[in-house]
């Protein structure tokens, strides 16, 4: 009995003490702070600063795509550090002065005409002995000077050799490193010029063989054509030979 009263009366307390627990709590509306989440706006915020970041990256890009093209366009307009012009006159040069040097018989078309009419030209029936040796000896004179000039030739063309060698190994090197499209053609150019130059120095040298061998040539035609006059009055009757009688011992029976 005295157990039942005690738990009814714990029991009664417990009830009364609930509203208390309950009850709300009474807050000033000044110090209250409502923070309010809105998703949609949350996630609209993150996307338009996804944008914004997409935008500023692409223009950081377009940036640097510009300036790699501008370094690409200088690179392209760059001019080739290196020149071969000066050696390669001075290698013409060379071979234009041992041309110009041709001896008795230059190069030239009024003077080759004169030589063939005066000297290379049919052997006069009026001339004399000694005018016919002295013309023969001047062709040999001239075939020897051609032969001479042209070996002469022959020997500039070969020293030049070395220095086109040490031109083509420079030029192919500063074309394998060049920059730009500029440097590259420049490079070539040079390279075309140099080709040039070696093609000059093989005209020359056909040349100089070419006048040696026709003065060779035009030397045997006239001295056949002499012969011919020279045997002509050796045979021709009271000018030519006139027979007689020789003794070979003097004072003999």
């Amino acid at each position: 009995m005295i157990f039942r009263r005690s738990r009814a009366a714990f029991l009664a307390a417990s009830i009364l003490s609930i509203p208390v627990a309950l009850s709300p709590v009474m807050v000033s509306p000044a110090s209250a702070q409502w923070i309010v989440y809105d998703p949609t706006n949350y996630v609209q915020n993150v996307l338009s600063a996804a944008r914004a970041l997409e935008q500023i990256n692409n223009q950081i890009t377009s940036l640097q795509n510009e300036a790699t093209m501008l370094i690409n366009q200088a690179r392209n307009l760059a001019s080739l550090p290196y020149s071969s012009l000066q050696r390669l006159q001075q290698s013409v040069q060379r071979t234009q002065q041992l041309l110009q040097q041709a001896q008795r018989i230059a190069y030239d078309v009024q003077q080759i005409d004169q030589a063939f009419t005066s000297t290379y030209g049919n052997a006069s029936m009026s001339a004399s002995d000694q005018q016919l040796v002295a013309q023969a000896r001047e062709r040999w004179q001239n075939t020897v000077g051609g032969l001479q000039d042209a070996m002469r030739v022959q020997a500039g063309v070969v020293g030049n050799i070395d220095t086109n060698r040490a031109e083509m190994s420079a030029l192919v090197g500063q074309s394998q490193g060049a920059t730009g499209a500029l440097q590259a053609t420049q490079a070539g150019n040079q390279l075309l010029a140099l080709q040039a130059q070696q093609l000059a120095d093989l005209t020359a040298v056909v040349a100089a063989n070419g006048r040696a061998q026709a003065l060779q040539s035009a030397e045997q035609a006239t001295a056949a054509e002499q012969g011919r006059e020279q045997r002509r009055r050796f045979l021709t009757p009271g000018t030519g030979y006139q027979p007689g009688n020789a003794k070979m011992f003097y004072g003999g029976n």
